[in-house]
């Protein structure tokens, strides 16, 4: 079961990227062997870096840049991303997950089922479950207890490893629509 994300996103631009500058060299190396007129003009590529002195800003800025953009990717590659599946108890010895979005569509079901709720909105955070609930009660004393224990109740069937702190947070919204 994989349960984090996969890099294909930033490998796949930086794939992109290195495809084009090899493209780009390829196409005027033939176009110089052939004789026709060159994509890139290497002549004044090679008379501008010859140019370029080593104690140059131009030459820090792109130090600075090509080190950050490494240490990017580097950060990218070895940090792990926010959890594609939520674990479940395994009271069998069979490992189990949820994913993060179904579990939240279980709990913004569960926060609308209540009565006076008029939508919900869940986001999952690492250790806590934040509810933002939408009602057109005036008074919601009770509604925070009742949407409170409706999520509560479906994390408990749901049965997650961990279980996380909920904060709730209710909006009038004047009329029901």
């Amino acid at each position: 079961m994989r349960r984090r994300p996969s890099r294909a996103a930033p490998a796949a631009v930086l794939a992109v990227v290195l495809l084009a500058v090899c493209v780009i060299v390829v196409l005027s190396l033939v176009q110089r062997l052939t004789g026709a007129r060159e994509l890139v003009v290497w002549d004044g590529v090679e008379n501008r870096l010859r140019e370029t002195a080593w104690t140059d800003m131009s030459v820090a800025w792109f130090g600075v840049a090509a080190t950050l953009v490494g240490i990017v990717l580097l950060g990218l590659a070895v940090l792990p991303g926010r959890p594609v599946v939520v674990p479940l108890t395994a009271d069998d010895g069979i490992a189990a997950g949820v994913t993060r979005r179904g579990l939240r569509t279980a709990l913004r079901a569960a926060a609308q089922s209540v009565e006076g709720v008029h939508s919900a909105r869940v986001t999952l955070r690492r250790k806590t479950v934040r509810v933002a609930v939408r009602t057109p009660r005036a008074h919601p004393a009770e509604l925070t207890a009742a949407v409170r224990a409706a999520v509560d109740e479906r994390i408990g069937r749901i049965g997650t490893r961990t279980s996380p702190r909920i904060s709730l947070r209710l909006r009038h919204t004047g009329s029901m629509r």
